[in-house]
């Protein structure tokens, strides 16, 4: 009787142990997840907010692009006015640019106007008196400068682009990220002929 007794006490203290301990490692299971939670969620943010820092380096570049093409066309105005539709279509271009509102609507025009640049500068190359003007060559050498910053913030961006899209679509980031985080796109070329600057150099 005692014996049986005694053997009763233990196995609720046991059962008792077992349930302390299947509670703890419940609980350090559920803070592993939690601090893996909010780890990959803040690497998101952190990789979206690069994405957005590297955008705003792009637009700096896109912007001053743009503040030098007024003076371009009106130097290449002053000696070879009969280019006209050239010359219009750089100015369209340069106010799509400042017309659009979204990033893919900016990558786009800015597309555009590296396109119409390009032709306004194979155009220049016919005159001679143009090639030599002080001032067309100092807008050469800042507008070069610029396609040039312009090229490496677009690949910085894109590299941004890509870690950010692994990040929310490769496990376990994809299941942090849900429908929250959505894909961003990249700065794409639209076709051959404005796949590099535009050439400025004579």
């Amino acid at each position: 009787m005692g014996i049986l007794t005694f053997k009763q006490g233990i196995e609720p203290r046991l059962l008792k142990g077992f349930a302390m301990i299947a509670a703890i490692v419940i609980l350090v299971i559920l803070v592993v997840l939690g601090i893996g939670y909010v780890s990959i969620r803040n690497g998101i943010i952190e990789k979206e907010n690069r994405i957005d820092n590297a955008w705003e380096t792009i637009e700096v570049q896109l912007q001053r692009r743009n503040d030098l093409i007024p003076n371009l066309v009106e130097t290449v105005k002053g000696y070879a006015s009969h280019e006209s539709s050239t010359l219009e279509a750089v100015v369209a271009a340069r106010a799509n640019m400042s017309s659009a509102k979204t990033p893919e609507a900016r990558m786009e025009a800015a597309n555009g106007l590296t396109s119409a640049l390009s032709r306004l500068f194979a155009v220049a190359e016919s005159y001679p008196e143009l090639k030599a003007n002080v001032n067309f060559q100092q807008l050469q050498s800042d507008l070069t400068d610029t396609e040039n910053k312009i090229s490496y913030a677009r690949m910085s961006f894109n590299d941004c682009v890509l870690a950010y899209n692994n990040a929310i679509k490769t496990f376990p980031g994809n299941i942090v990220a849900g429908s929250k985080f959505q894909p961003r796109h990249g700065f794409e070329v639209a076709n051959d002929d404005i796949r590099e600057s535009p050439k400025v150099q004579f």
